[in-house]
């Protein structure tokens, strides 16, 4: 599983003209999923997410996590999850990206359902895109800060 992360204070989806996901601040986490993973999986690089440290505290240094953001505000902090499977394009070859690494629609999408019930049942709103659809995501990074996170490179709890 692959999440992107982006710090944001403002992010959105539309589909079609129609609005379908927005928040006002929090994490844009756009998640791939690959062959093999696991909700077991999921529930890790959710809470690395929301665990990580990427919001400035009163010092301007970065040692505050969008759980710990949360608890103080919940109204004011949130995730728009959206379904990115690009993130698996293997451009090793030619010049056409490869997607095979991409789990199949339907098991994404059973597992892609499951991430957006872990972030709710963690308290922190969760937006989503539209699972499958052509989506226009529009957002304001801020900082800008964008992490990578890889369930391969993440060591088990």
């Amino acid at each position: 599983m692959r999440l992107l992360l982006q710090r944001v204070a403002n992010a959105s989806v539309t589909v079609d003209g129609t609005l379908v996901g927005s928040i006002e601040g929090g994490l844009l986490i756009l998640a791939g999923i690959t062959h093999g993973d696991t909700l077991e999986i999921g529930r890790r690089m959710i809470a690395k997410a929301l665990d990580l440290r990427i919001f400035e505290d009163a010092d301007g240094k970065m040692n505050r996590s969008l759980r710990d953001l949360a608890a103080e505000t919940a109204d004011q902090w949130a995730v728009l999850l959206v379904s990115q499977f690009t993130l698996y394009a293997d451009t090793r070859k030619g010049r056409r990206p490869s997607f095979t690494d991409a789990a199949a629609p339907d098991v994404a999408r059973e597992l892609f359902d499951q991430l957006v019930a872990e972030v709710r049942a963690s308290g922190i709103t969760c937006a989503t895109g539209a699972f499958g659809a052509h989506m226009s995501v529009s957002l304001l990074n801020d900082g800008p800060v964008t992490i990578m996170l890889d369930s391969a490179e993440i060591a088990p709890a």
